[in-house]
């Protein structure tokens, strides 16, 4: 289903359509085929002005009854005594259900937990909603029948049947949807063949039969700016921002890093990008991850680290070392449900807490939260330019949301992207450089090896303030954390204000950060007020107190139990807060913030 999902997606944005999606898959590495637990979906909004996954689905394909049931009961899948209800449903009551009748056995039922041979009567599903039954698994074997293929790789066809079926639902060019499939398969060349001719069987047997559903053509036209457009997963985009970073700063990139769901495919990206400099180590913990990252800093690369939660907990004390040393680091935390293990698949945004002040001392690190999969390279660049210029750590939040959703992005010419300028220390200090030197921002100078004059010692340990050697004085100590403290705060006058969505003129303002963007932003149009969505969370932006000082009604909305409202509360303690917080593993549904504000 993640390949169906990506594959229509990745259509609809070549066709110029906003999209925005929501792969939604178990944690286990296999789970079981048919049960309640093993159901892989992938939910897709298309259009116009999309800003989010959608919270109630207009059509779902059921491949077998496990996936129905989900679908129809949401999180109360596994109440015996549960129902259609329009509160839990991920499908409207007007919606198109696709089934799978192939998948319905007795079997089939007993596995997904039904006690009657009827599930749509079992499950309350309302007349209102439209039920296609479709035979696709017998559908897909009399298409393939002469392919000389195995039972099991003919039933693996069965989405592609789906999907052509889906196409023909939305009326999307046959000729683009076998061209991408030739490009997914291009690698595998013997599957194009078998699979195209189920796609165009799916495609034709919508239109062929005449099924009892209208086509859907979607609302909107394809973008008027300018440019090449593509659908773009978040930590695709992370990698690419990380490289388009590099070439702009005239920097080797560098990644030290160890695999971590659901950061792992940022290093496989960036893996496999020789070509363009990129040197990726795979270490053997998160520990030596970072370390080496760190190393590559002080030789003078852009030197970055990926992880997830559990990882970020493991670095804290070498990000410590870099704000120490003041080295240029930029650490990737994809976030995900926890603590520990968790729910690895699932999202959330409960590592802010730990990206402001998890580590010893005073320790202060720029923290920035990337708002969509597109501009995860947007922030990415962000995130090294600042790193690069400001000589500091950068700890980029995304969360598995943006990771593994996709987006429409428009692909952006290296020529227009921001210039970046690394503090490197000028030449007239030559002979005479010692690592305590700052500029007038309060910035330290950055020498690596191979700089001759420019020799010096860097070290975890606290140094003097105007040598740069060892020192234990308490005054020099004070000194040096305040002087570490005002260069993340002066990095503000060179950040972009917060920028108000919306008319500015409401009484109520939505607050959030990171990935909840769309969400919100869906929320104020409906509620007709305005919208503060943070991406610069340390420091804030130079006029949060205004904009916020400026409502009646602050509603900070977080998928945790209320980190960045806490934040805000210790940064304007005389500025009141509501707070509205989901921890379930998912994005926010919008009618429920907008149910949550009406009141």
């Amino acid at each position: 289903m993640q390949l169906t999902g990506n594959m229509f997606a990745q259509l609809a944005a070549e066709l110029g359509h906003e999209i925005s999606t929501l792969p939604d898959f178990p944690a286990e590495i296999r789970a079981p085929q048919g049960t309640l637990g093993g159901v892989s979906g992938f939910q897709v909004e298309l259009g116009s002005e999309v800003y989010t996954p959608g919270d109630k689905a207009d059509v779902i394909v059921a491949m077998n009854a496990a996936a129905l049931k989900v679908c129809t009961l949401g999180s109360h899948f596994n109440h015996p005594q549960a129902h259609f209800d329009d509160h839990f449903a991920l499908y409207h009551r007007n919606a198109v259900v696709i089934v799978d009748t192939d998948a319905l056995t007795d079997k089939d039922l007993e596995k997904a937990l039904y006690h009657t041979d009827n599930p749509f009567t079992e499950l309350g599903i309302p007349e209102s909603v439209q039920i296609v039954p479709v035979a696709l698994t017998a559908l897909t074997k009399e298409a393939l029948k002469d392919s000389g293929m195995d039972n099991k790789s003919i039933l693996k066809c069965r989405n592609m049947f789906a999907l052509g079926l889906i196409y023909w639902l939305f009326d999307e060019p046959m000729e683009k949807a076998i061209h991408l499939l030739e490009d997914k398969f291009k690698k595998k060349p013997a599957l194009i063949a078998p699979n195209t001719k189920v796609i165009v069987d799916g495609y034709n047997y919508g239109q062929n039969l005449a099924l009892s559903i209208n086509q859907i053509h979607l609302d909107g036209k394809p973008s008027e700016a300018h440019g090449r457009y593509t659908s773009i997963a978040g930590n695709k985009a992370t990698a690419w921002g990380l490289i388009a970073a590099a070439e702009k700063a005239g920097k080797h990139l560098f990644l030290g890093s160890y695999p971590i769901t659901p950061a792992t495919d940022i290093l496989h990206e960036l893996a496999a990008r020789k070509d363009m400099n990129v040197m990726a180590v795979q270490a053997e913990d998160e520990i030596a991850g970072v370390c080496t990252a760190i190393g590559a800093a002080f030789a003078g690369d852009l030197a970055c680290t990926t992880t997830s939660g559990p990882g970020l907990s493991l670095k804290s004390e070498a990000i410590g070392l870099a704000v120490m040393a003041e080295l240029p680091l930029v650490v990737v935390d994809v976030q995900r449900g926890g603590p520990s293990t968790g729910l690895p698949t699932k999202t959330e945004q409960t590592d802010l807490l730990q990206a402001l002040y998890g580590r010893n001392g005073e320790c202060p690190a720029v923290v920035l939260a990337a708002s969509s999969s597109a501009n995860c390279f947007d922030f990415a660049y962000e995130a090294c330019k600042i790193a690069l210029e400001n000589m500091t750590p950068v700890i980029l939040l995304t969360d598995t949301y943006l990771a593994n959703g996709t987006a429409l992005w428009r692909i952006p010419q290296l020529a227009d992207l921001p210039e970046i300028h690394p503090q490197t220390v000028p030449e007239e200090l030559k002979g005479h450089f010692n690592p305590a030197l700052r500029d007038e921002r309060g910035v330290r100078y950055w020498a690596f090896p191979g700089m001759e004059g420019f020799e010096h010692r860097n070290i975890g340990l606290e140094r003097d303030a105007e040598k740069g050697t060892i020192s234990t004085n308490p005054e020099n100590h004070e000194t040096m954390v305040m002087a570490r403290k005002h260069k993340i705060e002066q990095i503000a006058n060179s950040i972009p204000d917060l920028k108000v969505i919306g008319n500015g003129k409401s009484d109520t303002l939505l607050v959030g950060w990171g990935s909840t963007e769309g969400h919100l932003h869906a929320a104020a149009n409906a509620l007709g007020c305005d919208l503060a969505q943070f991406n610069y969370i340390c420091p804030l932006p130079r006029n949060t107190r205004e904009v916020l000082s400026q409502r009646k009604r602050i509603i900070v909305c977080e998928l945790n139990t209320g980190q960045f409202a806490a934040y805000l509360r210790s940064q304007f303690p005389d500025i009141q807060f509501e707070q509205y917080n989901e921890i379930q593993g998912q994005p926010f549904a919008v009618e429920r913030i907008v149910d949550y504000a009406s009141k």
